[in-house]
């Protein structure tokens, strides 16, 4: 059986009141404690080919929880799919240096509102040289595949932008760069930087040596190979998590053990062991701020831009505008015929399911299999 996040927020039981957690950090971890328990209450399933019933618990639907982020991501790239443009796409990830991190622990909506701003300003900056109006969609992560403190944002640029004359315009004739890295690199340290010093003055002297100490690093890939690509690439990140169920080993009475990839040396896959409250410690470092917005989309494919322009750039560049599908009921397989569907004919709180269920009324119909 899979070991999960949860397992271990069970093994630590109210001992994690003594971790110095704040309220928030408290409330999201005893969500992904009850998630799919009976403490949630659930519902009873009834397929309709082979009659068997099934019982299941309901989601936390918290998003730092490492079971409920499916359907999210699906409706999300379902969403970004009808909004593609037939140009090209580049990968653009920006990196907040380690000198940062104590003030991201104590301040993590300063630290990463301004990691917003600084980079869609300096990606701005380089599209007004060009006399360009530039757009980009960015996700946050906060984790490094050791579960430690490690910010980032991963943003889709297309490789241009909107003219004065309302047209579409490429950042560069061949479509294969975006901007240099470099000159990115150091416009978004200067520009974070500034932003920081206004925001935070004191904190800002304190760290402003090792600041300016090294290169920040910018990152861009090579553009996709399809508009279509670049959705469901960035569908990976836009609802991650910290650390999925699937990368933990093994959990004991003392220890987790959990696997991740050493990128000094390739991506080699390793195994890391921590006691369960250096393992919580480090995962409630990643849980963000209440109503903390964490993909965020700017200039042209913000929402105010996209409902009063996009349909009409769509049709100067002759896209076949996609139109949202309607949702439709989503029905799960039997676990038991494989070929049937269930239907909900019950629903209950945490008291447990209904006294007809517990009786032998829950077998009277076997399964054909």
């Amino acid at each position: 059986m899979q070991a999960e996040v949860a397992d271990v927020l069970r093994k630590v039981g109210s001992k994690i009141e003594s971790y110095g957690l704040n309220t928030w950090q408290l409330r999201t971890l005893y969500a992904i404690k009850k998630c799919r328990t009976a403490e949630l209450g659930g519902h009873i399933d009834a397929c309709d080919e082979c009659g068997n019933l099934t019982i299941s618990y309901n989601s936390c639907r918290n998003r730092h929880c490492p079971k409920c982020q499916g359907k999210n991501r699906e409706d999300w790239i379902e969403s970004r799919s009808t909004e593609l443009l037939p140009v090209p796409y580049f990968h653009v990830v920006f990196t907040l240096p380690e000198a940062i991190n104590s003030l991201a622990i104590h301040q993590p909506k300063v630290v990463y509102d301004t990691l917003f701003e600084a980079t869609w300003e300096t990606l701005q900056t380089f599209g007004k040289t060009k006399e360009m109006q530039m757009g980009m969609f960015a996700v946050l992560h906060t984790w490094g595949q050791q579960l430690s403190l490690h910010p980032h944002l991963h943003c889709i640029v297309p490789g241009g932008g909107i003219g004065k004359n309302g047209q579409w315009q490429n950042s560069r004739t061949d479509g294969k760069f975006l901007f240099p890295v470099k000159a990115l690199s150091k416009v978004f340290r200067a520009k974070y930087c500034a932003k920081l010093k206004e925001k935070e003055p004191i904190k800002y002297e304190q760290i402003r040596q090792a600041l300016w100490q090294k290169p920040w690093v910018v990152f861009a890939k090579k553009p996709f190979g399809s508009p279509k690509s670049v959705v469901e690439y960035l569908g990976r990140y836009t609802h991650k998590i910290a650390i999925s169920n699937r990368r933990i080993k093994s959990i004991d009475d003392q220890n987790v053990t959990f696997e991740y990839k050493d990128y000094r040396v390739a991506g080699v896959k390793k195994q890391m062991t921590l006691s369960h409250q250096e393992f919580i410690r480090r995962f409630a470092l990643h849980i963000l701020p209440k109503r903390f917005v964490k993909i965020r989309h700017y200039g042209f494919l913000s929402s105010t831009w996209k409902r009063e322009k996009l349909k009409l750039l769509q049709e100067k560049l002759q896209v076949k505008v996609l139109e949202k599908r309607e949702k439709k009921l989503f029905l799960p397989k039997c676990p038991c015929c494989k070929t049937g569907n269930l239907h909900r004919i019950a629903i209950f709180d945490q008291r447990g399911p209904p006294a007809w269920y517990l009786g032998d009324s829950q077998s009277s119909i076997p399964c054909k299999n």
